[in-house]
């Protein structure tokens, strides 16, 4: 083998410098994405690939851009090591990030019984099963419905210096929720100062540990604690569960509206109950009408991130504490979470990587 045929350090961090995050519009090299550079016997070059989220989409074709342009600057063999990094959202002065949690995810809807706290236990649950390390805020409190779909029957304990409360854990998700403290018929009959406490007690007196998301499933509406979690910590992103009936889409529309007023970045609208296969025959039913918050969403310039069918394995999971995505993964509809999963992350990766 000729001299200008073997690699060396130069020659495999410029190759890697050509390589391009297809989404941050970067090479892996400014972004400190290829780390660890080695060459080995035999012109094997070894590094760590570290990519801003394990939910990465494009995880692949970024490792096989990496093998093309080493093997064109003399490489005879590559070893990528792949990992991550989630990078965390900064926000803006005067909102006090939580030490440790990178990411905060509201999932908020503009009225009741749109499937909003099952959609926030399976997206949850899809994150974690790409790798990440997500926790669940469940913020409706006086209408928690967290622990029951996470079959969570314990009250949380508290840490060893008896200054913070532990998370419950359920399928690998850590779960702070108010129906973990009361009795299951016990009502939270409460005015709004005591809400915006609890919810800032969830916050800020839980030991959360080192999360890559949190996700905080709010109440229906635009009410005390939509404001509240707006002016307590910098949230990354929302997302809006509606599904497409007209009455839905109405109120689903004032909640995007309110979390632009707030300064919060929209992440997207997630259509859920969007149509119904009958088991039977595979006949297609539009039970709530037909693509309604695909359409209000690009109407006001926002992603449908996703379009949910309405099944009945994705209700009984909810029902019994069993998410379909932490028991089915591979469902088809399990997909449909995890592939939105993956759009989610990518939008908060290009958001934190443009605050640097």
């Amino acid at each position: 083998m000729t001299q200008a045929q073997l690699i060396d350090l130069e020659k495999a961090t410029q190759a890697l410098s050509t390589v391009d995050d297809p989404d941050l519009k970067k090479d892996l090299i400014s972004l400190n994405m290829a780390r660890n550079i080695e060459i080995l016997p035999n012109n094997k070059v070894k590094f760590n690939l570290v990519l801003t989220t394990p939910a990465c989409p494009l995880k692949n074709k970024i490792e096989e851009d990496c093998r093309q342009a080493l093997y064109k600057s003399g490489a005879s063999e590559v070893e990528i090591i792949t990992t991550a990094e989630v990078r965390g959202f900064k926000g803006f002065s005067g909102k006090q990030p939580i030490d440790g949690i990178k990411n905060i995810i509201a999932i908020s809807s503009g009225k009741g019984g749109v499937g909003k706290s099952t959609v926030t236990v399976n997206l949850a649950c899809a994150f974690k099963a790409l790798g990440a390390k997500v926790g669940i805020l469940d913020a409706d409190i006086t209408g928690p419905n967290i622990p029951l779909m996470l079959g969570i029957k314990e009250q949380p304990t508290i840490s060893e210096d008896g200054k913070k409360m532990l998370p419950n854990q359920a399928y690998g998700l850590k779960a702070i929720s108010m129906g973990m403290l009361v009795k299951d018929d016990e009502p939270v009959v409460w005015r709004g100062p005591m809400l915006h406490s609890a919810i800032n007690q969830f916050l800020r007196e839980v030991d959360w540990g080192d999360l890559d998301y949190l996700f905080v499933d709010l109440p229906p509406g635009t009410g005390d604690a939509q404001l509240t979690i707006s002016q307590a910590v910098p949230i990354a992103g929302a997302i809006i569960v509606s599904t497409p009936q007209d009455v839905a889409l109405l109120d689903s529309k004032k909640g995007l509206m309110m979390f632009t007023q707030m300064k919060v970045t929209v992440l997207g609208l997630i259509e859920n109950m969007s149509y119904f296969i009958a088991p039977d025959t595979g006949k297609h039913y539009d039970i709530f009408g037909n693509g309604g918050a695909k359409k209000v969403a690009e109407s006001l310039g926002f992603d449908c991130l996703g379009q949910i069918p309405l099944q009945i394995n994705v209700r009984e999971g909810g029902d019994y504490g069993r998410p379909i995505v932490a028991i089915e993964p591979e469902a088809e509809i399990s997909r449909i979470f995890i592939e939105m999963s993956k759009n989610i992350a990518t939008k908060l990766s290009i958001q934190a990587a443009s605050q640097n």
